[in-house]
């Protein structure tokens, strides 16, 4: 296994022949594009809060010993939307993972030739240590497709440590993918693995402790929620293809969508540009803001890593601002205080950094918010300005006009029930469709 500090010291003994080859031409075989993503979150800047601790009920001196207190479980969640064809155990608490195998699902937006994963550690203080690393197509139920197993590699060797808030890219991987495709990517996690930031998604899990990240089945498998690993995947395509990478909150990330179906819009979207040569990334946090920390850094903190980093990227959808219309305006004595103006001043910035890069960016109009825990008047008409700003400016290289395509038609400013049947904020899986439905595919250009 093998750190990414010891690199450093091969990186200095390449002297000239380094600087020789980063002058050779690339070829073909050379170009890489994004075909799936699910970005991190870093904490903050600053010092990390202080866990919370319940506080020890006092004890009179002389009376009555306290009862002795219950043990602690980990917390539990509600049940969640979840594709599992084969009804396996889903454990719905924040155990801890620790010398065990999980196996994460993604599905590559483009026809490759070759794979090549990017892992993160970039939202921990520690370094990760990632034992040996397996890919594969995906059958059901956490399967791995008889045969078509490969070992992934970092450098040649078979596992990584990844240094403290860093991200690493594996060795090209032969295994040849089309548009769609499923893959199930299976790590040996010999530490334990926290929750850190949050950033999860429902993992297939061994039951057995150990190293089965070759197994085609695993062993007492269940789904849980696992810290995203493999942020990026990448792929060099069999014909020339462009990326488009979609920047958002929620709704972009697919919240309230079934987990594991690829449901949201992005996804749907994805379906709808197969054989037209493009590729889509999904870069969406839920919580995320254009101004402020969210969940997340802000998109104006994040566009160079998350978005302008991404191998083959032409085009962006920018569907971002509700957050901080509803923490703005949505919550009493709010100092977080935002105005349709300073929203339009971001996306202005996001254009220009992105125009730099000879990026087209698509503007999207925000979707109906009325119901919303924390929707309010004063917000309902920042929302309306930004949109009707976002159609009219000319500021962007295409619109899409989402608003529309998910509300109800007798009250333009909530959701038609067809389309969200919970929140008022996030469409359902009908609701996502839709939204993929309503882009006209000749706005993201060639």
């Amino acid at each position: 296994m093998k750190s990414l500090g010891s690199m450093l010291t091969v990186a200095t003994l390449l002297g000239l022949s380094g600087l020789a080859a980063a002058a050779t031409p690339r070829t073909a075989d050379d170009t890489w594009i994004g075909v799936w993503g699910y970005v991190i979150a870093p904490p903050p800047p600053g010092p990390a809060p202080a866990p919370f601790v319940l506080p020890t009920p006092p004890v009179t001196p002389l009376g009555t010993p306290p009862a002795a207190s219950a043990p602690s479980v980990p917390r539990a969640f509600p049940a969640p939307l979840l594709e599992n064809p084969g009804n396996i155990p889903v454990d719905v608490t924040t155990a801890e993972i620790r010398n065990t195998t999980v196996r994460q699902l993604v599905r590559v937006s483009a026809d490759g030739s070759r794979l090549r994963l990017r892992f993160s550690n970039e939202d921990s203080p520690d370094p990760l240590t990632l034992g040996s690393v397996h890919i594969g197509l995906a059958a059901a139920d956490g399967a791995v497709v008889a045969g078509t197993d490969h070992v992934v590699t970092f450098d040649g060797q078979s596992g990584i440590v990844i240094p403290a808030s860093a991200p690493a890219l594996s060795d090209p991987i032969d295994l040849p993918t089309k548009a769609l495709d499923r893959l199930y990517i299976s790590v040996h996690v010999p530490g334990a693995l926290g929750l850190r930031a949050g950033r999860s998604l429902f993992d297939y899990v061994a039951g057995p402790a150990g190293d089965l990240s070759g197994s085609d089945t695993l062993p007492g498998v269940r789904l849980m929620r696992v810290p995203v690993l493999v942020t990026l995947v990448e792929s060099q395509p069999t014909a020339p293809t462009s990326v488009l990478v979609t920047l958002g909150d929620s709704i972009t990330e697919g919240a309230a969508s079934t987990a594991n179906a690829f449901r949201g819009w992005p996804d749907r979207l994805a379906e709808r540009l197969v054989g037209h040569h493009w590729a889509v990334v999904n870069v969406g946090i839920s919580g995320n803001r254009l101004l402020r920390y969210g969940a997340g850094p802000s998109a104006l903190t994040r566009l160079d890593r998350d978005v302008l980093s991404i191998p083959g990227v032409k085009a962006i959808i920018l569907l971002e601002g509700i957050n901080d219309i509803g923490r703005g305006f949505g919550t009493a004595n709010s100092t977080e205080p935002v105005s349709a103006e300073a929203l339009e001043a971001a996306d202005r910035q996001i254009i220009a950094r992105a125009h730099e890069h000879h990026i087209r960016v698509i503007g999207a109009t925000l979707t109906p918010y009325q119901g919303a825990s924390y929707a309010a008047p004063a917000g309902e008409a920042a929302r309306e300005a930004l949109n009707t700003w976002i159609k009219t400016s000319g500021a962007f290289d295409g619109v899409i006009d989402f608003a529309p395509a998910v509300a109800d038609p007798d009250n333009p400013l909530t959701y038609a029930h067809a389309y969200n049947d919970r929140d008022h904020l996030h469409p359902n899986d009908a609701g996502y469709k839709a939204m993929a439905d309503a882009v006209d595919l000749t706005v993201l250009g060639k």
